[in-house]
């Protein structure tokens, strides 16, 4: 009888030992997984009945633009929704949607010329997860185009500060468009 019991706790022991080594290699799994970097998904992405004119910057903002326009004797056009653009190449691959994860390569400048983020390398958004400025702005070129974005507030970051850029600024992007996928 001590013999069975002692079979039984061998036992008991190496089935322990495969549970514990089981669970590390899970947890092991689980945290390669995770970890892992992904491209943006566009899964949860709708175009539905988006309409780039439906959110439109007030006057006072509009105002705004158009002085730092004409204090730096900039030309552009005002889109129906309060964002000026300036195309400097229109490009000649595929039209972006909101849907589409876009690849550009960027700089985003405050009125004073303070540079608050860039890219020069390239990175992919997904179009419906960026602010309202480049949702309306991006579209108007195609890959391989390139564009220049007066932003008003209210399609950018509004009236709270976002990192190192102040509430209610206007925003100024170049955006070359390398890739629509």
């Amino acid at each position: 009888m001590a013999c069975s019991s002692f079979n039984e706790i061998k036992v008991m022991i190496k089935t322990e030992f495969m549970l514990r080594h089981y669970i590390a290699g899970l947890v092991i799994m689980f945290v390669f997984f995770g970890c892992k970097k992904s491209e943006p998904s566009t899964s949860s992405c709708s175009v539905g009945n988006y309409d780039p004119c439906s959110l439109k910057a007030p006057a006072s903002e509009i105002q705004a633009v158009k002085d730092y326009l004409a204090a730096n004797n900039i030309t552009a056009t005002e889109h129906c929704s309060g964002l000026f653009y300036a195309i400097d190449a229109p490009g000649t691959g595929v039209t972006p949607t909101l849907c589409s994860i876009v690849t550009v390569t960027y700089e985003g400048k405050l009125t004073n010329g303070t540079v608050f983020d860039s890219n020069a390398t390239g990175a992919a958004f997904l179009l419906a997860d960026l602010i309202e400025g480049w949702k309306v702005g991006i579209p108007l070129i195609k890959a391989g185009g390139s564009i220049r974005l007066y932003v008003p507030p209210t399609l950018g970051y509004g009236p709270n500060n976002y990192g190192t850029i102040p509430g209610n600024s206007v925003l100024v992007f170049r955006v070359d468009l390398k890739a629509v996928r």
